[in-house]
């Protein structure tokens, strides 16, 4: 079975964070941020092309509930602008409950910016998106 290489995205008005990993070492690794600005599609078209990325997977947030909130619309809106563009590369949903406060608890005391938190977030959604579909491959 040949390894497929992921791309984690924490999609944020301001930042998205990033995170890489492949599916033979399963270790979801912070790769660090990029503005959410009117380049940020085709900044993450130029790294899944760069990267041979299999699978985008974007954190999915929703309230203590379960229930969609206003970053989900954001968040479906921003992945559909990816349906024209033939990557050949899946884009899943993977939820991203608690992922930032998980990520400043990680990181503590050595936070620089908040670019860094996203990608750490970035990382603990890819993570947990390995654990639930890779783990006994």
């Amino acid at each position: 079975m040949s390894s497929k290489n992921f791309l984690a995205l924490d999609v944020g008005s301001r930042r998205i964070g990033l995170a890489m990993a492949d599916s033979q070492v399963k270790i979801a690794v912070p790769f660090g941020w990029l503005e959410n600005n009117e380049n940020i599609v085709q900044e993450i078209t130029e790294l899944v092309l760069r990267h041979d990325i299999d699978t985008i997977v974007v954190g999915y947030p929703r309230n203590q509930s379960g229930e969609p909130t206003k970053q989900t619309e954001f968040v479906e809106e921003f992945v559909k602008q990816f349906e024209d563009i033939e990557l050949n590369t899946e884009i899943v949903f993977q939820d991203e409950s608690l992922t930032s406060v998980q990520a400043e608890q990680r990181l503590g005391n050595k936070i620089k910016d908040k670019g860094e938190i996203d990608a750490e977030a970035a990382s603990i959604i890819l993570q947990d998106f390995l654990e639930e579909n890779y783990e006994n491959s």
